[in-house]
Parts: C-alpha cells; structure tokens; sequence
C-alpha cells in the first residue's frame, strides 16, 4: 500500500507555540498532544531545531507536515500531524526572536536533552562551559543592543534569554515556559538557569521575574531513531521525507501555571497536578532508569536493541530488582504495579527496535539522574543498594571493554562522590563488575 502526498486537511492554525529542539520525540508527544487537542485549530507549532538543517528542509518541503507511525506488536497506525505550521534551524535567530516576541506566543516547549541545559554540578549554568560563559559575556551587552537578532549567542538557553528579553522590549506579555526532558524538576532547572543567564542584565531579569512562568512535565513515549534502511522504505511508502515512529503509549504530566493561555492538552489525555514530583520520580527511575540499566547491561550479554535485552535472564533480573529498589521510595496511587507490567509490554514489542546504542549517549549523566537517587535513598535507609550498584557496575565493565582503563572508586565518584565514600556500596559495584567480567567471557 501507498499513500497519497501529505496535504493539509484544513487550515493550518495561527502560531501560538514555540518548539526549541525539534525531533522525532517532539513529534510522536508535543506536537501528537497538540494535534489531538480539543481545541488545535487554534494552536500551531514554530519548530525550531539544534543546529541541524536536514529536518528543516525535509519538514519545509511538505509544509510541516509528517506521518506518525504508531506501532504495535501487532500493526501499524499511520496518522498525518498537523500541528507544526512552520520549521527553522535553531541559529535562524530573526525568526526565533520574532516569534519569541509575538504577543500571540503564548507557550515556549522545549525538548534539548539533559545535555542543552549545560547545567553544572550546583544545577546553574555551568561557569566551565566556554559556550555558556561567551553567552554571559554576549548577553551582559543586551541593553547597548539595538539589533539582537546580530548578537553572537549559540546555546539553547541564551537564545531563549535572548528571545524572552526580546519579547520584553516589544511588549508580547506574559508567556509560559515548559520543560519536556528527561530530568528531575525540570522547570525548576529551567528556572534556575533562565534566570541565572539573564541575570547578567538588569532590565531583562526584572522582566522575567515579571513575566514568565516555568512548567515542569514528565513525558513518556518511546520514540527510537528509524533506521536508515527502515527510513527509506517507509518514505517511499508514504510519500513523506520525515516520518515518525513510536510506541502507542503516551503519557505527559504537567504541573505549572500558563499565564497567557494553553491548548486543551487534558481533551488528548494529558494529566495537570500540583504535585508532579511522585510522577516525575516514577517515570525518571522506573522507565528511564530501565532503559540505562538495558543500555549498560545489554551489550555485556551481547544484545543491542531494548527487546532483545528484556529477553534476556540478566538483563531482566536487573532490571526487575532495581524497580523493586525504587518502587519503596514511590508514593502510593501511582498505580506502580501496572506500570511495572505496561513497561514490560513496552520494552518487549519486537516492532519497535530501540537501538542501546542510542541510550547508552551520556551514560554518565543518566546514572547520575536516575539510578543514583535510588542507591542513596536505599543506603539512607541502610539497605545495601545492590541493584543500583549493579547499574553502575554495568557501566564500569563497560568501560572496561571499551579499553577504558579507570579505578572502580573513581569511576563511581564521576557519578556520585559519596557514593564513592561509601565502602559498602562500592563493594558492591565491585562485585558486579567481576560478575558481568565474567559474563563477557562466556
């Protein structure tokens, strides 16, 4: 079966959203929740990528359009989305900066992994990174500038200053910014570093204290990158340069206010709370924790792809006793015990092939994000933190095959410094590392 080319099926709505970090979760979850609002007709998506201008030409040359691949164990569900209107690199500053100004603007998404905050180990931006420290340095000149669009800023973060400070001087109100990444608070995150970047000048932080609102979400969708070979074949299918796929599963928890208005987000099946912490907690160490613990684990045992892994006993015991870990630390009502069974449903779908390759990208901060909160709540209640110890065990052995040669103390302190204090724990690292040694020798 083909398709016909993508059109639109109706008036593309008026831009109301911007989108920092667009790729293909953002479309399978943001832009899908959007789309299926009750009330979308109203709320179009400006889509702005890193720096990358493949995606862009792609998206442009179909309107923004693109099919979503929803796939099952058993079947595809191929669905056109039509809530991105327009798409522009992310160094296409006069586009941002007027779009970030627009009093239509009303919500700021933002998908640049855990790494785009640049954040340092006191959870601002990081004063080692040279990009974030010239972002200071440029931004600090913001009132002498007539022309921000010209000012030479390259992260994610100081082209939102630069954009919020923009959309001050043109008098575009109140606007909501929310965090759709993988980290612990992450509008608290947010918050920290916008402000601590706009910091270095007056009238812009004045204005953002004012003016702007910080959404933290937990979002849930496992979206893999398509492989080259399934890429072409389904292009040619459905007549569409940029096609997505994902799991059915979705899931986005929002806590925060929208001064200046939302999308009907609820009406698609998205959750709004005062107390997203639990959920966020949950998904942090249950689903992601998981997928690192698959990632590092994985390839010891010789597998490299999620359902291969799950397959497998040791990956799968890991696993399984690291939920058991964290799940003491979750509060009741969060309905664990079925998401415990969903996760493996999810993990086990043979169609959907999860690369550990691509998890398995900046291990260091994943441990440090997700398994580690667990291993220092179960020390804290004087357990011994085995299979979290394992996780990271697993990293290490991995290391280790990969030629990397370090001291199992201090490997451990790149991740957590007490931890590496902690003679019981590391014991317990070291155990694992010898177990999985053993393991690759098989």
């Amino acid at each position: 079966m083909t398709y016909a080319p993508l059109q639109r099926t109706s008036a593309a709505p008026p831009v109301r959203i911007v989108h920092l970090g667009l790729g293909a979760f953002s479309r399978s979850h943001i832009a899908w929740y959007t789309a299926h609002a009750a009330d979308a007709h109203a709320w179009g998506i400006a889509a702005y990528t890193g720096n990358s201008t493949a995606l862009v030409d792609e998206l442009r040359a179909q309107d923004g359009l693109y099919t979503l691949v929803t796939r099952s164990a058993e079947s595809d569900l191929c669905e056109q989305i039509e809530s991105v209107v327009r798409v522009h690199p992310g160094n296409d500053l006069t586009s941002l900066l007027a779009d970030l100004a627009a009093p239509t603007t009303a919500v700021v998404t933002l998908t640049i992994t855990e790494a785009g905050y640049r954040a340092g180990r006191d959870g601002g931006p990081d004063p080692d990174d040279p990009l974030v420290a010239a972002d200071r340095i440029a931004l600090s000149a913001l009132s002498s500038h007539r022309d921000l669009a010209s000012m030479d800023v390259r992260t994610a973060l100081g082209r939102l200053v630069l954009g919020l400070a923009a959309r001050g001087r043109a008098g575009g109100g109140p606007v909501a910014l929310v965090s759709c990444d993988n980290l612990p608070d992450n509008g608290g995150l947010l918050r920290t570093c916008v402000l601590a970047l706009a910091a270095v000048d007056p009238a812009t932080a004045a204005w953002c204290a004012q003016n702007v609102s910080f959404v933290s979400s937990s979002v849930d969708r496992i979206t893999p990158r398509i492989e080259r070979d399934e890429l072409t074949a389904l292009q040619v299918m459905l007549q569409d340069r940029a096609p997505v796929v994902s799991e059915p599963f979705a899931d986005w928890v929002l806590s925060g206010p929208f001064p200046a208005g939302r999308p009907r987000w609820e009406s698609a099946g998205a959750r709004f709370t005062d107390e997203l912490e639990p959920w966020e907690a949950r998904k942090l160490w249950l689903l992601n924790g998981a997928h690192t613990i698959l990632a590092t684990v994985g390839p010891l045992v010789g597998r490299d792809a999620v359902a291969d892994a799950i397959a497998h006993p040791v990956c799968r015991r890991a696993v399984s006793a690291f939920w058991d870990e964290a799940q003491r630390h979750l509060p009741a009502g969060l309905e664990i015990a079925a998401y415990r069974r969903a996760l493996l449903s999810r993990f086990e779908n043979p169609r959907i092939r999860h690369p550990l390759s691509q998890i398995r990208v900046d291990t260091e901060t994943k441990l440090r994000l997700r398994i580690v909160p667990v291993a220092r709540l179960e020390r804290a209640c004087g357990r011994p933190a085995d299979a979290a110890a394992f996780a990271v065990g697993a990293w290490a052995a991995g290391a280790r095959t990969r030629g990397r040669r370090e001291d199992t103390v201090a490997a451990i302190g790149r991740v957590a410094p007490d931890l590496a204090d902690d003679a019981p724990f590391v014991a317990a690292v070291m155990r694992a590392v010898d177990q999985l040694a053993s393991l690759t020798l098989v």
